[in-house]
């Protein structure tokens, strides 16, 4: 894919390495910068920032000052990460594999039915040269109706019209396994295949009864929302939940926080799932070593803490639990040096 101006400006230097041997990156000569192509999401969600941080963050363009100088930088030497927006995690797997993407954010629920062939990727050969850099946050599932609404469950979605996500987006797999959980099938709700901004633009206008996003709290996108309409988000809890947990174990129970959107003034119990940083298994081991390295420096969590309230999450200490595919050996390297793992192996799924 040519790179869009859109992308020339959101280009942050990345990993490079004399002899990284960085399959499907582009080099024009020997000596030119390597690109590193990382997939985000879309521009009202958490992937998209949380992407051009670490984008910047990573990369080392040539003639910068060292790290700890001033003006230096911690990134890969020689490398220039691109941070490109996509439809999501299931668009970004499909785009590493083709190529497209040298690596990207996914959910780990999406990740683990890619590598295992379930799930939204049924009936395709297993995508098993997806791995791991690291766990980096949690995102909720956020289900968004008009506060003035007479749906008060998950199940009173029945027959109303639920705006569920981009095609290409976790967001579809999530809602589907929870209306499921619900008792109502696929064909229950009316499925609108919209990515968030047009979703909201249907909510508030009554063109749209509910809709769906999973991602990180707040979202800009259902801040916006409440800004303009009085909104409510629906509670994910009970036997329902429960039972959702015992078959897909990377969801998790947690709550909403109170105070984060205008007119929702208690935390909401909902669902979570890990936020991961997939790579290409074709990127050298030296590479993702050094990628690795570049995301745990101080300076890199420090612009996470300060970009993006998700960011304030990131921690090495949770860097390889949950992930759903296993390690790249270049960033299981890294933590066994850290103590992170006890063995310089692959974590399997």
């Amino acid at each position: 894919m040519p790179l869009t101006r859109r992308c020339l400006l959101t280009m942050l230097p990345a990993v490079g390495l004399a002899a990284a041997g960085i399959g499907g990156a582009r080099r024009a000569q020997a000596q030119d910068p390597v690109f590193f192509r990382i997939g985000t999401g879309t521009t009202g969600g958490t992937y998209f920032p949380i992407g051009g941080i670490i984008a910047g963050a990573i990369s080392g363009p040539p003639g910068l000052p060292p790290c700890g100088s001033a003006g230096g930088s911690c990134g890969v030497s020689g490398l220039i990460a691109v941070a490109q927006a996509s439809a999501g995690s299931i668009d970004n797997i499909r785009r590493i594999q083709n190529g497209e993407f040298d690596s990207g954010l996914a959910q780990s629920d999406v990740a683990f039915a890619a590598y295992a062939g379930e799930g939204p990727f049924a009936g395709e050969p297993p995508v098993t040269s997806l791995r791991a850099i690291a766990h980096l946050f949690s995102e909720f599932v956020h289900v968004v109706v008009p506060a003035d609404s007479p749906v008060q469950s998950v199940a009173d979605l029945k027959g109303r019209r639920v705006s569920v996500g981009a095609e290409g987006s976790g967001t579809i797999y999530d809602i589907r396994l929870i209306l499921a959980a619900y008792g109502l099938k696929q064909t229950d709700v009316t499925e609108v295949y919209e990515r968030p901004e047009p979703s909201a633009d249907l909510l508030a206008e009554g063109g749209l009864d509910a809709m769906v996003m999973t991602g990180g709290p707040p979202l800009g996108v259902i801040a916006d929302l409440a800004r303009r309409r009085p909104i409510r988000l629906l509670p994910i809890a009970g036997p329902e939940a429960e039972a959702l947990i015992a078959k897909v174990p990377f969801f998790a129970q947690e709550a909403i926080p109170a105070g984060l959107y205008d007119g929702v003034a208690a935390e909401v119990p909902a669902l979570s799932v890990g936020a991961i940083w997939l790579v290409a298994e074709r990127i050298a081991e030296p590479t993702v070593y050094e990628i690795t390295r570049a995301l745990w420096q101080k300076s890199t969590l420090d612009l996470l803490a300060a970009g993006h309230p998700r960011g304030k999450e990131v921690s090495i200490d949770g860097a390889a639990r949950g992930l759903g595919v296993p390690l790249h050996p270049g960033a299981a390297r890294y933590y066994a040096e850290h103590a992170v793992l006890s063995l310089p192996t692959q974590a399997k799924p």
